[in-house]
């Protein structure tokens, strides 16, 4: 299982190869945000895994638009990662970032780190942080 780097040498964080390991924590909790969809499960003591581990894997569709589109999500994904999740995760969880179409690789970098600081804090039931994304503009209301 390759090592996703960290600077937090207590919380090791590894990346999730086995399909069945995706397909658990897609049965599990979801949190939305506009960046990505956040998939989160803890895992049981029957699964091989070890305990003090966090697991993190990245998917992205065909939706997001052709490979060079989907591996520009995924970087970003794994790079937001990388600096939230071993600070913010909990050992024993296995995490899955989902990407979305139009909105991941052009999403600003520091929206989507806040965008998983605030989606596992929800997860965990931890407090939330004031999330504020910025705004391009107002929103035309909807009509009735």
């Amino acid at each position: 299982m390759a090592a996703i780097r960290s600077d937090d040498p207590a919380r090791p964080v590894a990346t999730l190869r086995q399909r069945p390991d995706y397909l658990r924590a897609a049965s599990a909790q979801r949190k939305s945000m506009p960046g990505f969809l956040l998939q989160a499960r803890a895992r049981g003591d029957a699964d091989p895994a070890p305990v003090d581990l966090i697991r993190v894997g990245f998917t992205c569709s065909k939706k997001l638009g052709n490979a060079v589109a989907r591996n520009r999500a995924k970087r970003r994904l794994r790079d937001i990662a990388r600096a939230v999740v071993p600070a913010a995760g909990r050992p024993g969880w296995d995490y899955v970032l989902v990407g979305r179409p139009e909105v991941t690789a052009n999403r600003d970098f520091a929206d989507l780190r806040a965008d998983l600081e605030a989606a596992l804090a929800v997860i965990h039931d931890l407090p939330i942080l004031p999330y504020r994304p910025r705004s391009k503009g107002k929103k035309p209301k909807a009509k009735a």
